[in-house]
């Protein structure tokens, strides 16, 4: 385990980037060096924005769903995904107040989608049911606009992490 920060909520300088004992933490560009983090905690106990979390070397396998599960789990989600393009194509309107709610929606619609999907095993990409999706993308190219190249290079790195 080692501390991971995320940039975006610290508040830079404060105590937690001093208080390592490893001295994991480079008090000038605030980066946590995994390799010299114990994953002790200091840290993230320290730290007045919650930035700092401790994160695993390496994600379980996920518990395996029913069937009855996912598939109703799927259905939700493509009616998200119709409901989010809906939304989107709502927030070209003119008038402010249409185009701020349904950016609104937009998110709403994301967010649920991904909890799905999540739930579903389909955002873990330590999961099977992702390299499952992947593959299938990769061989049946329902979209040409679909990045091939790229799916095949996570395929290959979710490959390389198994061993």
């Amino acid at each position: 385990m080692h501390a991971v920060r995320n940039t975006a909520i610290c508040l830079k300088d404060c105590l937690c980037l001093y208080i390592c004992p490893n001295g994991a933490t480079d008090t000038e560009s605030g980066q946590i060096d995994a390799k010299k983090c114990t994953g002790c905690g200091m840290c993230a106990n320290a730290c007045p924005a919650h930035a700092i979390t401790i994160m695993p070397e390496v994600f379980p396998v996920q518990q395996p769903k029913a069937k009855k599960v996912i598939e109703p789990m799927y259905v939700l989600t493509k009616s998200w995904a119709k409901g989010e393009l809906i939304a989107d194509s709502l927030a070209e309107s003119d008038d402010p107040v249409k185009r701020q709610f349904a950016v609104a929606l937009r998110e709403s619609f994301r967010r649920q989608g991904e909890d799905l999907f999540r739930e579903a095993g389909y955002m873990l990409p330590q999961s099977k049911n992702v390299r499952e999706m992947l593959m299938n993308m990769v061989m049946n190219e329902m979209d040409p606009n679909f990045p091939k190249a790229a799916a095949l290079k996570l395929l290959q790195i979710l490959q390389e992490q198994d061993r």
